[in-house]
């Protein structure tokens, strides 16, 4: 990567400016216009939609900037990382939409530039960055969630393709996703050096899925069935048995990714509203302008400072991620960490509210009552997700620490 100066950032951060203020549909300034709220993550269903989010969309990944750092070559923006941070920042301050969510860009992108050969980067990282196909995570299993290692769909080598039987568990998103990248079983005479890493077509004979309802009231995740679902050769990714590595590899860029949405108060049920403004309203105040009550205040004030110093971390280890290869296993600590403050959060809210926090729907609760209830319960999920908190703390004893395995 070239070596920008202060002075052609600048010019650089001008740029960006000017082009998203030039670019940016007029339909989303304006809050009336109804977005479809699947459209930010795209996909083959808004492949002739004429939605504003879609247009949106379609603009950013023209330039390549929904993946801003990837390389040029395959569709990417090919910034440096000081110009991506540049990128972010204008959006954030501009209140741009999120242009593209994406498993596809968080997780997958990152360890096909990695792993893939050439053909395979050539056919999914375009795609990818213009949002065209949508992607889901096939690891989870029934009898394999902590121990992910011991999963059992079997892929079998027919000679001119693989054949895929079992089921994978907490698939996100399945039922909408084009594709999704699976680990499956090779070798049954091995655990971890037994597993590959396979891209799977949704639309291939045999793949069926089934969303499974949470007690927040929605259903983001699946039950995934392969029965006898042909593979070409082709989509292995790595060296047959190899896919262990590429799975540990992901895990990193996909615990980065959740804790970076928890500290934005996503999955804490931040929709809710700001903390301390809402407790405000439900408590009272002081004679000098503060939270009557001090005990739920002094809390409060400790989540928000836990809260910021997240913040602050994740946005410095992911500059010196793509300073270097990409995270490390010290984003653990922060989906960890992340996780903890996410549910205290949650649980804040809820207190705050009293009573009237646990309203489920009627005309008694209010909106954003409503969504303080089914963010609570939400956030329960949050130490499970992307790694259990308690594989993140061993990953954290053995790959950040260095201790030993207990005897």
């Amino acid at each position: 990567m070239a070596d920008f100066g202060s002075a052609d950032l600048d010019t650089f951060r001008s740029e960006v400016r000017t082009w998203l203020a030039a670019n940016y549909p007029a339909e989303l300034r304006d809050p009336s216009v109804e977005v479809d709220p699947e459209a930010m993550w795209g996909g083959r269903v808004f492949q002739d939609s004429s939605d504003p989010q879609i247009a949106w969309m379609r603009k950013v990944g023209e330039k390549g900037w929904t993946a801003p750092t990837w390389p040029a070559q395959y569709g990417g923006g090919g910034l440096s990382p000081a110009q991506a941070r540049i990128l972010d920042q204008e959006i954030n301050a501009g209140r741009y939409r999120t242009p593209l969510a994406s498993f596809g860009v968080w997780m997958l992108g990152p360890v096909l530039l990695e792993y893939a050969n050439e053909e395979q980067k050539q056919a999914h990282l375009p795609k990818i960055i213009k949002g065209e196909i949508r992607w889901c995570q096939g690891y989870s299993e029934p009898g394999a969630g902590s121990d992910l290692a011991g999963l059992q769909t079997r892929c079998e080598d027919k000679g001119d393709h693989w054949l895929i039987n079992g089921q994978k568990v907490w698939t996100s998103y399945a039922d909408k996703a084009d594709w999704c990248f699976c680990l499956v079983r090779t070798d049954t005479s091995k655990k971890h050096e037994g597993v590959s890493f396979v891209l799977i077509d949704m639309r291939t004979p045999g793949v069926e899925t089934r969303p499974i309802q949470l007690i927040s009231g929605e259903s983001p995740f699946c039950e995934t069935f392969f029965t006898d679902v042909k593979v070409p050769k082709g989509n292995l990714v790595g060296k047959v048995n190899g896919g262990w590595d590429i799975a540990k590899r992901l895990l990193q860029y996909e615990r980065q990714n959740i804790s970076g949405g928890f500290g934005g108060g996503g999955g804490a049920g931040g929709t809710a509203g700001d903390l301390a403004h809402v407790a405000k309203g439900y408590h009272g105040l002081d004679a000098s302008g503060a939270l009557a009550d001090t005990d739920l205040r002094s809390r409060i004030t400790q989540n928000k400072m836990n809260m910021q110093c997240l913040g602050l971390t994740i946005s410095r280890t992911a500059a010196e991620a793509k300073a270097s290869n990409g995270p490390s296993a010290a984003v653990s600590i922060i989906k960890y960490a992340a996780a903890s403050f996410a549910q205290d959060r949650s649980e804040l809210m809820i207190e705050a509210m009293g009573h009237q926090g646990l309203g489920w729907d009627g005309e008694d609760f209010t909106a954003g009552e409503k969504l303080a209830t089914r963010g609570w319960l939400r956030s329960k999920g949050n130490s499970i997700e992307g790694g259990t908190s308690e594989v993140n703390l061993n990953v954290i004893s053995k790959r950040v620490l260095g201790l030993p395995d207990p005897k």
